[in-house]
């Protein structure tokens, strides 16, 4: 629609439209300031459900039976034994005496391996001299090597070549064209011929007697390496052989390029279960099993614990199976009872000793219950629920200010971020005043936490009983206080632990019958529940709850509103492109008449 300016009135019509427009507009301004209310509500709804979803996660620990069994231990010496204890551990008390603790099998080099001339962090196959016959031959398939710059130098895959193993020449071909390379690998590669090529039996490194142009290809080929292999069997607790071999053993490779330090490493990372070192002092390597105790074949007592296969281990690390010292298991006495284990560490009637050292007096261990561990866990809950019903308290009674309502683009832009920010925090202010749901909940969990518990079979059934009663100062609004300095709840804890665990986590069919923590459990998915069928969750659709569908409709309202506005304003602008037209007629018919009387 072409619009005309007041050129024949001398009106401003722009101004004086945006100014009709304004009046106009002012329905549409309280839909948009409705919209915002609705989803700041939302928000702070979700906000609420955040904080019991929550409280209610850590009202899950507290429905088990850890939180209320915690046991603490004592050792009469703890350089000799350290204890700890389960919440399935009795309170009682332990002897041990006549302690020999549990040692782990080792095999340490019959011999010098090197006379000392062995570097460890040095490859091996610069040092394969030292290592005489315990080499292999492994398969090598050279693949095709295409050259990407011109250059002289290309590289196998695979160094430490077994000697004979290279072909006789290498092809290379550039587009149709073929060239034959003379392998060499002895003398100065610097005084090669043009059609020949050394091959570094090291590295495997090719310098080309000419130069190889950019996109050739190197043609593959086979050749063998030089790998280190061996395997290594060990046995777990039970006997059985741990490796992934059809005979239980596990095999390793090393190439040419492995240091000492990298096999015995790489060995020590691996679930063989040895830890193994090289010793430049004594030029000895030793192999020690992981786990201690008598670790043999199942059947073979007194029997081998490492078993070693491959000339590397044998010949060159001089590895002597039937010299091995044998781990042994830990022999100790408990309570009278002589028996033995496996490892420094196990764990009987739910306390996990851990032998320190040899003796032959006694040592005794006391377990008993944790009663400030538990007392710190109910007071922390307590305080985590005093928290929670403070910031809901503060939601609905906070006043609703409607002197602020949300403010329009227009309204924003002439304040400051500061004033605005101001503005933004009242008109938040009271969305939740007074809501039926959070107060119901809030109502509930108090009850929750008076009503007695039916059915307990110890001598609390009541808050009160432990010492936990409700704050006397009406503002506190239901808050949980701890008697005194806490003394009679830990009393209560240490007189019948099992009364409080059921007061606070006991199931049952009915409300009554339930545990306190259970309770509340229940109120908060139920509330949960309740406020999401209002204010929904950020994954769900507008129609899943009621706040959305209110949105959806203002939003549609909204729609529907500004489609009436643009009519409304392309009909005053129709008006007055009238009047300037019929304004410009007058104007002309007024100069036509005077020139008649000129």
């Amino acid at each position: 629609m072409v619009r005309v300016s007041g050129l024949a009135s001398g009106m401003d019509i722009d101004q004086i439209v945006s100014d009709l427009m304004k009046a106009e507009r002012m329905p549409i301004d309280k839909m948009k300031k409705q919209k915002q209310t609705l989803e700041w509500q939302r928000d702070d709804y979700r906000s609420m459900n955040l904080l019991l979803s929550e409280f209610n996660n850590l009202a899950f620990n507290m429905t088990l039976q850890s939180s209320y069994s915690s046991k603490t231990v004592s050792s009469s010496d703890e350089t000799k034994v350290k204890a700890r204890a389960t919440s399935s551990a009795g309170n009682a008390s332990y002897t041990l005496s006549n302690v020999t603790m549990a040692t782990a099998a080792q095999n340490i080099s019959n011999g010098k391996i090197s006379e000392g001339t062995i570097d460890p962090a040095k490859s091996l196959w610069e040092q394969k001299n030292l290592l005489g016959s315990a080499w292999s031959g492994k398969e090598v398939k050279q693949p095709d090597i295409t050259i990407s710059d011109d250059t002289k130098t290309a590289k196998l895959s695979k160094g430490a070549i077994f000697e004979g193993s290279l072909p006789s020449s290498i092809q290379v071909k550039n587009g149709e064209s073929s060239q034959e390379f003379n392998i060499k690998t002895t003398g100065d590669p610097t005084l090669i011929g043009e059609n020949d090529v050394f091959v570094n039996m090291n590295t495997g490194e090719m310098t080309f007697g000419s130069t190889l142009t950019n996109g050739s290809t190197v043609q593959g080929f086979t050749y063998k390496q030089n790998v280190l292999q061996f395997s290594i069997t060990t046995y777990d607790s039970s006997g059985k052989a741990t490796g992934d071999n059809a005979d239980g053993s596990m095999s390793f490779e090393f190439d040419g390029s492995a240091s000492l330090n990298t096999v015995l490493t790489q060995l020590s990372n691996s679930k063989v279960g040895i830890s193994a070192f090289y010793d430049e002092g004594t030029d000895k390597v030793v192999f020690t099993r992981k786990d201690t105790g008598d670790l043999s074949k199942a059947g073979g007592a007194g029997g081998q614990k490492m078993v070693f296969s491959g000339a590397f281990l044998t010949n060159f690390l001089k590895l002597d199976t039937q010299k091995e010292t044998g781990g042994t298991d830990a022999k100790f006495t408990l309570n009278g009872l002589e028996t033995t284990r496996k490892s420094n560490t196990f764990t009987t009637g739910g306390v996990t000793y851990t032998l320190q050292n040899n003796f032959t007096g006694d040592v005794r261990v006391n377990v008993s219950n944790d009663t400030q561990k538990v007392f710190d866990t109910i007071k922390d809950f307590v305080t985590k629920y005093n928290e929670l019903i403070e910031k809901i308290n503060g939601k609905i009674t906070e006043e609703r200010d409607r002197n602020y309502q949300p403010l329009t683009d227009e309204e924003r832009e002439k304040l400051t971020d500061k004033q605005a920010e101001q503005w933004d925090e009242k008109a938040k202010s009271g969305l939740l005043k007074g809501d039926s749901i959070l107060s119901s909940g809030l109502n509930q969990m108090r009850s929750n936490w008076y009503a007695s518990v039916s059915g307990v079979s110890g001598a609390f059934s009541q808050l009160t009983d432990i010492g936990i009663s409700t704050s006397a100062n009406y503002s506190d609004r239901g808050k949980l206080v701890i008697e005194g300095d806490g003394t009679k709840l830990k009393e209560a804890i240490e007189k019948d632990p099992q009364s409080v665990m059921d007061l606070f986590m006991k199931s049952g069919s009915t409300t009554s019958e339930k545990g306190i923590v259970r309770r509340l459990r229940d109120t908060i998915t139920q509330t949960v529940s309740k406020v999401e069928q209002r204010a929904g969750r950020s994954t769900w659709t507008s129609e899943q709850f009621l706040l959305g569908r209110n949105l959806k409709s203002v939003n549609s309202q909204i729609t529907s509103f500004e489609s009436r506005l643009t009519q409304v304003e392309d009909r005053y602008y129709r008006q007055f492109t009238a009047m300037e037209k019929a304004i410009q007629n007058a104007n002309a018919q007024s100069a036509q008449l005077s020139q008649y009387f000129s």
